[in-house]
């Protein structure tokens, strides 16, 4: 017996829908994938990178995990970034995370809950170098949400140190980062006014934000 039969018919729906507006859509889908960005955000269900911003499949590279989170021991998430600038030559990488984040509220309350400790040990280290700011904020949501976004403004600097990001810019490429953040309760972007195009740009980006 087939299971989630109600998740094929949904599919059957949309991929209908899609080849209504245009006939030869997943001919051509099928053949070629040439994304303008990488979207690294968290794996949160009510943070769908494509619906968010509005693009077919085939427009965005993404990669998601807990807490949008681009660590250099993390060897799936290099990988996604070297192959969208190597390969796919993306033009832009997008940091997005999202206001009130379970990832970032954990990590900041020091909570205890498995495996998952270790991942968010680098949220902690996030929290703990900003500790004079956010201890300086009142409510617990607040304070949260401003987490949220220095962890993004952090994994920008993380995605600018990566090796394949610098040498895309030795290289000459254009290619920029850009550091995004979510809005659950409307469902709209903020940018937070971090965008880097080169390694000095980076550099700078790096001292400020530590």
């Amino acid at each position: 017996m087939r299971t989630l039969k109600h998740l094929f018919e949904q599919n059957r729906d949309w991929a209908k829908a899609i080849s209504t507006r245009d006939p030869l859509f997943f001919q051509k889908l099928s053949t070629q994938q040439a994304p303008e960005y990488l979207w690294i955000g968290c794996a949160d269900s009510r943070v769908p990178a494509n619906e968010i911003v509005g693009v077919l499949p085939g427009e965005m590279f993404v990669h998601r995990n807990v807490a949008n989170l681009v660590i250099h021991t993390d060897f799936n998430c290099l990988s996604v970034i070297e192959f969208a600038v190597s390969v796919l030559q993306v033009k832009h990488i997008i940091v997005c995370g999202h206001y009130n984040c379970g990832g970032v509220r954990a990590a900041m309350r020091d909570m205890r809950l498995g495996l998952i400790d270790n991942w968010l040990r680098h949220l902690r280290d996030v929290h703990q170098r900003h500790r004079t700011e956010l201890d300086a904020i009142a409510d617990e949501n607040v304070r949260v949400d401003r987490l949220c976004e220095l962890n993004v403004i952090e994994q920008v600097v993380n995605v600018c140190q990566t090796t394949m990001v610098q040498a895309a810019w030795e290289q000459g490429r254009a290619l920029a980062i850009h550091g995004w953040i979510y809005s659950l309760t409307d469902g709209l972007l903020h940018d937070l006014n971090v965008g880097v195009t080169n390694a000095s740009e980076a550099l700078a980006l790096s001292n400020r934000n530590h």
